[in-house]
Order: structure tokens, then sequence, then C-alpha cells
């Protein structure tokens, strides 16, 4: 395979990997071939090396590849916990109120949770941020999950 067919296929593979609804190198494989490659599992199972796909679990529960998050951020300790200051809910958003210049790292900490938990995403100014859910209709689970991944359950 030539340079722009092997960058051609792993920007294919990227785009599978992306919409989250392969399990398996023998799925990735038939998709890739239903786009006009011809590869085996083998050559499937290096690509994913290469580009350093994982497994993680879907909104579905299904463990499937992805392209991995960027590095995680920091656990929460006792120091970072001490900067939030309250955590409450009405019947569409989260919010977190934080000491002044720590609601971005706080956000961070539950953005990268999002493909696994009921975060849709969040908005952070300087002292506040704003947790949107998936669904309003989870937005308890989702008030006692941010309690819980910021460790103030």
């Amino acid at each position: 395979m030539g340079d722009s067919s092997t960058q051609s296929l792993t920007d294919t593979l990227r785009g599978l990997l992306i919409e989250g609804q392969t399990s398996t190198q023998e799925e990735l494989c038939l998709a890739l071939e239903l786009r006009g490659f011809k590869v085996n599992q083998s050559t499937v199972s290096r690509l994913l090396r290469k580009i350093k796909a994982i497994k993680v679990e879907n909104e579905k529960g299904e463990s499937v590849y992805s392209l991995p998050r960027e590095p995680a951020p920091p656990s929460i300790t006792p120091a970072l916990r001490s900067l939030i200051i309250d955590v409450a809910a009405n019947e569409s958003v989260v919010v977190i109120f934080t000491s002044p210049g720590s609601a971005s790292m706080i956000a961070r900490i539950l953005d990268y949770k999002q493909p696994t938990s009921e975060v849709l995403g969040t908005i952070a100014g300087d002292d506040t941020i704003f947790v949107v859910p998936k669904s309003i209709h989870n937005i308890r689970k989702l008030y006692k999950e941010v309690k819980a991944l910021l460790a103030l359950a």
C-alpha cells in the first residue's frame, strides 16, 4: 500500500472509531472492506496499535474501540476537593461553584469522564461550571454522579 492509500485507510479507520460502534477487529475489517479496502485482521490490529486505539464502554454499555482521549486530568485529591464550594442542580443543569480560578481544572476532570458518564459537556468560567446532561430526564443521576466523580458524595 502506498503512503496515500495507507493514510486514507488510517483516516477511514479513525472515522469508524469516532462512530463508536465496532467492538471487534473482525467488525472493523468488514466495515473497511465495505468501504473498498482490502485488509485482514492483522493489518487492522497493527493500525489500531499505531493510532493508539483503546477499548472503552459506549453509552449502551458495550465495549468498543475508540481513539484515545488526551492525557488524563489530575485525580481528585483533598487539595482539589477543597476548591469546590458547592454543587447545585435544577431540572436542566448541574452547577458547580469553585474557588476563583479553578473552574476550568474541575471541568476538565468531568469532561474527561464524559464518554462513560451522564455528562454531555461543561462550560467553565472563573469560578462556576455549568454541567450539561446528556438527557434532562437523568438530571438527578447526573447530580449524584458529579458529586461522586468529585469525591463529594
